[in-house]
């Protein structure tokens, strides 16, 4: 592959690809017109791509975070191991600054640290470290794949024939490695065979749902429907939901779950509607550390995301804006918890430990 090139409108399209040792990005900033791949040879590189949100979604960050460290690594292999482990931390905190909200880039990153460590502590040298850098966020990669699968096995008896199911942001094969966390079901039930309709909220300010979530189903053949994000209630009280599943970047002990702004507006309207409510994502994204949603970090970004449309300005150059990425919904507004190992309900506090303790 070259630095930068297009892909063929019918290839398998994913957001990260790690081939020959050389690592890729999809730049979903420029989907759905234009399907870009975009080589990452620099950490500087990797964590202005998270920052940027060319990769987005809080698994495959994880892993984007996990292949960045083995890239910015393998350029300190002549350094001393003692030198080469401060070095490999900083790096790590680094990265973590891209994104803050999303648990699961945190995560890989400390898995790829302790990996490390313990390998010092076998004895390894410096370039033997690096090597098993670069295995571990391979295994985070494929592990990712495998719980994606496993969450839509989970979740797709949930979808029946003739329902309708709505979802918002971009919780799809996008965001992970395969199939998505909120779309795994939806597409393991599509490949079952069973019929049924897809509401795509559009999701502003940023548009994931209409760029990244409508584009990637309608490729695969799923009948989708894109609205306004302030069309849902009207869409609920028309009777056409019967089911909500959206993602989620961090779950807290008590079963609290961030996700995209506009995800806390959707679940008060499920509950007054009877709708039921799920929350799709692997283990790894339960922050058993952060008691409850209020102690979640909220990502603020840049305020001409809200005053422009795209590259439209809409609002005044001095408007004030408050632009948060992310809000928290109240676990009792949660149905259930969609994981790899199955569906969670309430009581979310012991549920939630006893997911974790036992992976």
């Amino acid at each position: 592959m070259s630095n930068s090139h297009l892909i063929d409108e019918n290839a398998e399209v994913l957001p990260v690809y790690w081939e020959n040792d050389r690592l890729y990005f999809l730049d979903q900033t420029l989907l759905p017109v234009d399907v870009v791949l975009e080589e990452q040879t620099t950490i500087e590189q990797v964590w202005v791509s998270i920052k940027q949100l060319k990769v987005r979604g809080a698994p495959i960050i994880g892993v984007a975070g996990a292949y960045g460290l083995y890239v910015g690594a393998r350029g300190h292999a002549n350094l001393p191991i003692e030198e080469f482990m401060v070095k490999l931390r900083e790096m790590a905190v680094y990265l973590d600054s891209s994104r803050p909200t999303a648990v699961n880039l945190s995560w890989g990153l400390k898995r790829m640290i302790s990996v490390a460590e313990s390998s010092v502590l076998s004895g390894l040298n410096t370039v033997q470290v690096i090597g098993r850098l670069k295995e571990e966020a391979e295994a985070i990669h494929r592990q990712d794949r495998e719980l994606c699968r496993a969450i839509g096995e989970a979740g797709s008896p949930l979808i029946e024939d003739g329902m309708g199911i709505q979802t918002h942001c971009n919780a799809g094969g996008l965001a992970t490695s395969a199939f998505g966390t909120a779309t795994a079901p939806m597409y393991l039930a599509h490949r079952q065979g069973v019929s049924f309709k897809v509401y795509v909220d559009e999701t502003r300010p940023l548009l994931q749902g209409a760029r990244l979530t409508s584009w990637e189903l309608l490729r695969t053949g799923i009948d989708v429907t894109l609205i306004c994000d302030n069309m849902a209630a009207s869409l609920m009280a028309s009777g056409r939901v019967d089911l909500i599943i959206v993602g989620t970047d961090r779950v807290a002990a008590n079963g609290d779950v961030a996700n995209k702004i506009g995800t806390y507006g959707l679940a008060i309207l499920a509950k007054h509607f009877g709708i039921p409510f799920y929350v799709a994502c692997p283990s790894s994204t339960v922050d058993l550390s952060t008691e409850t949603g209020d102690t979640i970090p909220i990502e603020e970004r840049n305020p001409e995301e809200v005053r422009s449309f795209g590259i439209r300005r809409t609002g005044p150059e001095d408007v004030n804006v408050w632009n948060p990425a992310f809000d928290v919904t109240p676990a009792e507004y949660v149905t259930g918890i969609i994981t790899e190992q199955g569906i969670l309900t309430a009581p979310y506090s012991e549920n939630l430990r006893n997911l974790i303790q036992g992976t």
